[in-house]
């Protein structure tokens, strides 16, 4: 599925401060963000530039100082507590870099812990779970406790997991971040192909140019507000890679020499 004029996000004017009045951190500045669906949106800069901050603001983790946040076509900034606990469950996946699965639960009945807290009938989340975990590779570790699972099968477990309610976006922060590169990549080509095939909108904050070469755009932050952006468009990964190698540099991050 290809990118589609269908606004998913749309953020105006988005600022977050911590502190006092006497002592305030103005972490984000401003910014404006729009995600259409079918997008795999990438988000980079240095260390400090606030780009899990405003992960965390967008996914509705985290509340703006003050801005207008529309998700599917709902104002969130406005919403109380309850409104964004449900609004989460129904509209948005997460994938974290620690995973955050339940010990005490199988692969399969964390995957399909979303589903359970929405009352789906046990025949429709059973087919759901076999979508997802077909899709993901790990239909064979259903059984298997996280305990028994290497970081590359919890990242896919997490990511299933995610993917289970169908949500409007994805929203991940670092998921290669605890892999090794071979997992790193297996996971990322797994994204970005249930991106293309299946539409799924997703948003990543990496430090990683491999992992944001797998994105269509990249956002570029640098303290606290817009920087640049890069468009894939009909690049190869390759060529796209270099570019965003380019922008890094000019930004002060780390940069890798091979894709």
């Amino acid at each position: 599925m290809a990118i589609t004029e269908k606004v998913v996000l749309e953020a105006k004017s988005i600022r977050k401060a911590y502190g006092s009045r006497q002592n305030v951190n103005e972490v984000l500045k401003g910014i404006d963000v729009t995600v259409r669906e079918g997008e795999f949106v990438g988000i980079m800069g240095p260390s400090g530039a606030g780009k899990t901050t405003l992960l965390n603001v967008l996914a509705t983790i985290d509340r703006p100082t003050s801005g207008s946040i529309r998700i599917a076509g709902e104002e969130v900034s406005t919403m109380n507590d309850r409104q964004l606990s449900t609004f989460r469950r129904n509209e948005l996946g997460f994938i974290f870099q620690d995973y955050n699965l339940l010990d005490t639960l199988t692969a399969k009945e964390n995957i399909l812990l979303p589903v359970s807290l929405s009352n789906i009938p046990k025949k429709e989340a059973e087919s759901k779970y076999q979508q997802v975990a077909s899709a993901l590779g790990i239909s064979a570790i259903g059984s298997q406790y996280p305990n028994q699972l290497s970081g590359g099968q919890k990242q896919r477990t997490a990511a299933a997991r995610a993917l289970i309610t169908s949500p409007s976006m994805i929203f991940a922060d670092e998921p290669t971040g605890a892999l090794d590169s071979k997992s790193a990549s297996s996971l990322l080509e797994t994204l970005e192909r249930v991106n293309e095939d299946s539409g799924v909108t997703i948003m990543m904050v990496t430090h990683d140019p491999l992992a944001s070469s797998y994105c269509s755009r990249v956002v570029f932050l640098r303290d606290g507000e817009m920087y640049s952006e890069l468009y894939r468009g009909e690049e190869t990964r390759q060529q796209f890679f270099q570019e965003i190698l380019k922008v890094q540099a000019m930004l002060g991050g780390e940069t890798v020499d091979t894709l």
